[in-house]
C-alpha cells in the first residue's frame, strides 16, 4: 500500500480506502464488514469511511463494531453530516445545532472518542456558511474532529468557505469528497485547481462507477442475477451507466486492460491515482476478495501512451449525463 497526504495538512491515508455506502448497516452484513476490514488492514488500508445518513446510522454502527479490535491511532475514521436523521425541521442540514448533535450521536454509534475527518455531506443552501464553519471549528477545537471537509461542493462553494476560514482564522478545511471515474469527471473543470490552490485534497467516491468499471456488465446482454444493477431496490444511480454506448465504450476499457494484463477494475482505480489532486480514492466491497484484487492497483503505473488511449476510447461518451 502507498499513503498520500490529504491536501496540504499531516494527515495521511491509504491511496485506496474503504467506503461502506450501500454495503454495511444490516445485521446480516456485519460478518461480511467484519471480514472486510480485517482484510483492509492485512492489505495495508488505514482509510475507512461511512455517514450517519448509510441507513439511518446503522452503517456507523457497522463500521464501529468492525473496528473495535483494532488501535485507535491505526486508523483514519470519516463520516458526515448533513442528510435527514429524523422529521424534524433541525433534523437536517448544515446548522450549527444539527452539526453539533450529529457529531455526538456519530461519536456514539462508532463508539469512538474522535472523529478523524468530518465531512459536510452536501452544501446547504439554507445555512449561512461561516455559522457552518465557526461549528465545524468548534468541533475541532473541543478534540471531537480532528479535521473538517466537504463533500460535493462546487468551486465556487468551496472558494467562499476557504475565504471565510481565512477572515475569521478558523481551522481550514482539508477534504473535499466528490463523485470522480472515468465517465464522472466534472471535478477536473474547475474543482480540481481551485482545491489545490486552497490546500485541499480529494478523496473520490465511485471510482468503479458503481461497479461498471469492472466489466461485469455487458453490451446487449442480460444483468447479472445478484448484481448491484439487477436489484431495483438499491438505487437508481446506476441506471444511468446502463447505457449501450457506456457499455461499448466499458468493453473496450476492458480491452487495454488485458493487454496490460491487468482488470478492469484495477485499470480504473490506477486510472484516478494518476492525478496528482486525488488523497484516496474509496472502493466498496461485500468481500476480501474483492479488496484484495483492488488493492493491487496502487502498483499499477500508466504510462502516457495508455492513458491517451484511455481517452481515445472515452470521447465517445463525453456526452454521458449522470441521474444525480
Amino acid at each position: 500500500m502507498k499513503y498520500r497526504r490529504v491536501g496540504k495538512s499531516g494527515i495521511k491515508v491509504s491511496e485506496l480506502g474503504l467506503g461502506s455506502w450501500l454495503t454495511y448497516g444490516t445485521a446480516s452484513e456485519q460478518e461480511a464488514a467484519d471480514a472486510c476490514i480485517r482484510k483492509a488492514f492485512e492489505c495495508g488500508i488505514n482509510f475507512f469511511d461511512t455517514a450517519n445518513a448509510y441507513n439511518r446510522g446503522a452503517g456507523e454502527e457497522a463500521i464501529g463494531s468492525a473496528l473495535k479490535p483494532y488501535s485507535r491511532s491505526s486508523y483514519v475514521l470519516s463520516t458526515k453530516v448533513f442528510f435527514p436523521m429524523g422529521e424534524g425541521p433541525n433534523d437536517r442540514g448544515l446548522s450549527r445545532k444539527h452539526i453539533m448533535e450529529q457529531c455526538e450521536a456519530s461519536l456514539k454509534r462508532l463508539g469512538v472518542n474522535y472523529i478523524d475527518i468530518y465531512f459536510c455531506h452536501r452544501y446547504d443552501e439554507q445555512t449561512p456558511t461561516d455559522e457552518t464553519l465557526r461549528a465545524l471549528d468548534d468541533l475541532i477545537t473541543q478534540g471531537k474532529v480532528l479535521y473538517a471537509g466537504v463533500s460535493e461542493w462546487s468551486a465556487a462553494q468551496i472558494t467562499e468557505a476557504t475565504g471565510i476560514s481565512k477572515r475569521l482564522n478558523l481551522h481550514p478545511l482539508i477534504s473535499n469528497q466528490p463523485i470522480y471515474n472515468m465517465f464522472e469527471r466534472y471535478i477536473e473543470d474547475e474543482v480540481l485547481k481551485v482545491s489545490e490552490e486552497e490546500g485541499i485534497g480529494q478523496i473520490v467516491f465511485s471510482p468503479l462507477a458503481q461497479g461498471i468499471l469492472t466489466g461485469k456488465y455487458k453490451p446487449g446482454v442480460q444483468l447479472p442475477k445478484n448484481s448491484r444493477a439487477a436489484n431495483d431496490n438499491v438505487n437508481g444511480v446506476i441506471n444511468s451507466y446502463l447505457k449501450e454506448n457506456v457499455l461499448e465504450c466499458v468493453q473496450k476499457l476492458d480491452g487495454v486492460a488485458q493487454q496490460l494484463g491487468i482488470s478492469l477494475a484495477r485499470l480504473s482505480l490506477a486510472w484516478i491515482l494518476r492525478n496528482p489532486g486525488v488523497s484516496s480514492a474509496l472502493i466498496g466491497a461485500s468481500r476480501p476478495e474483492q479488496i484484495e484484487e483492488n488493492v493491487k492497483a496502487v502498483q499499477v503505473e500508466l504510462h502516457t501512451d495508455v492513458i491517451e488511449e484511455i481517452e481515445q476510447i472515452l470521447k465517445k461518451v463525453k456526452d454521458f449525463a449522470p441521474l444525480r
